[in-house]
């Protein structure tokens, strides 16, 4: 088995994880998805299977194939292999997916908090081409957005800039209509 993963939400921000030789990459046939389970009251990110579509993210190397630590922040997805492509090479990866995740509803809100801290992650690997494409190949933007930015919710919560901030309200506007 691989030792490395995909990331396509909060992991793409270096400053959320510890894990070794990130680097970006893209993964062909899956679509982000914003999904809820009934376990928690809120939605995340997942992954959908979407031939059409491709996602940028990170690959980093999970050190000696411990992958406790990270299963247990994944609590609740399913690792699948896949492979990523790094430059023009593909890279075999695991890929983290929600099975049975069901779509947002209003009593599973969005955490600003959460949102901030991918969109920082895309900022700094990307520019503002990865976060326009974040927006557009992610679904289900119709969930109600909790601002928690004052007393953030998610554990691994960034501080951004106010330029960083108006990226993420920009793309927010853009991607609910």
């Amino acid at each position: 088995m691989t030792h490395h993963f995909f990331g396509y939400g909060s992991l793409v921000n270096r400053a959320t994880h510890s894990y070794p030789n990130a680097r970006p990459a893209t993964l062909r046939g899956w679509r982000r998805a914003w999904v809820h389970t009934p376990d928690l009251t809120r939605s995340f990110l997942s992954v959908i299977p979407d031939p059409t579509c491709t996602i940028m993210g990170l690959v980093a190397e999970v050190p000696g194939g411990d992958w406790s630590a990270l299963d247990l922040r994944e609590q609740g997805y399913t690792r699948s292999p896949d492979h990523a492509m790094v430059g023009d090479h593909p890279h075999p990866i695991q890929v983290y997916a929600v099975p049975g995740g069901n779509p947002p509803s209003d009593h599973a809100p969005i955490l600003l908090s959460y949102l901030d801290a991918v969109i920082q992650g895309f900022l700094i690997e990307y520019g503002h081409q990865g976060t326009s494409h974040f927006f557009s190949t992610t679904t289900g933007w119709n969930a109600p957005i909790l601002d928690d930015r004052a007393a953030p919710q998610y554990p691994r919560a960034q501080r951004l800039s106010d330029a960083e901030l108006a990226v993420v309200d920009a793309g927010l506007r853009t991607a609910r209509g």
